[in-house]
């Protein structure tokens, strides 16, 4: 089914028989964004009997419930409903971009040379477009905290690799297409990495083990090599 809701349309369908996917246009844009968020602080307040959990995508949120306790029905006319009088979200609205330092290049972004390469500008060119923009987390997937950001410059825009590196440090920011993002753990990954942070964006002994979530914004500040390695060595 098809509904107007606040000048945004969206169908609902199964997901197997424990899951309702509430499915946006399919392109990445900031209010669709906000729309995914609204669900997702809604669901946040107001549950209902039989709900499990919900995961947010680029343009899409799917919501995972027990079939024993409410159909899918009742739950798309439920989602119908909520879409009628769905308030703003509100996540990230008022906050600060939070700031995340970066060392460019060398051996802590062996990629950022084929980038320049690649886009025919030079690696001052695209460290000052890639640190002068302020970007939007749109969801956190792949890896534990891996957020994936929107808003790049299309001019330092580059394919993924080929062949994936095998091996890949975490704060590795990298490029790949159009989207930017920070590696939250060491794992295998096919982005260009441009740069390295000592910001953790996971850490599994936390309260909060995920720093960053849908909805905040962050910009990326150069640093110095010096830095880095006195975060990481100590000297």
């Amino acid at each position: 089914m098809t509904i107007e809701a606040n000048s945004n349309d969206f169908r609902c369908y199964p997901l197997g028989d424990s899951a309702i996917v509430i499915q946006f246009a399919d392109e990445i844009s900031i209010p669709i964004n906000q729309k995914i968020r609204a669900i997702g602080e809604f669901l946040d307040e107001y549950t209902f009997e039989g709900f499990v959990e919900y995961v947010p995508a680029f343009s899409s949120i799917t919501i995972y419930y027990q079939p024993s306790l409410i159909s899918f029905q009742e739950l798309e006319t439920m989602v119908q409903e909520m879409m009628e009088d769905l308030p703003e979200a509100t996540t990230g609205s008022q906050s600060a971009a939070i700031e995340i330092p970066v060392v460019y290049g060398g051996e802590w972004g062996p990629d950022l040379e084929f980038v320049a390469q690649h886009n025919k500008l030079s690696i001052e060119e695209i460290i000052h477009i890639h640190s002068s923009t302020e970007y939007l987390v749109y969801m956190i997937g792949f890896a534990p905290g891996f957020p994936y950001l929107g808003g790049m410059d299309s001019r330092i825009a580059t394919p993924r690799k080929e062949t994936p590196t095998s091996s890949i440090s975490a704060g590795s920011v990298g490029i790949a297409g159009m989207q930017t993002g920070v590696y939250p753990i060491e794992t295998p990954g096919g982005w260009q990495i441009i740069g390295r942070t000592t910001i953790d964006l996971f850490d599994k002994e936390s309260d909060t083990p995920v720093l960053l979530k849908a909805g905040d914004r962050i910009r990326f500040v150069p640093v110095e090599a010096d830095i880095l390695m006195e975060e990481i060595y100590g000297i």
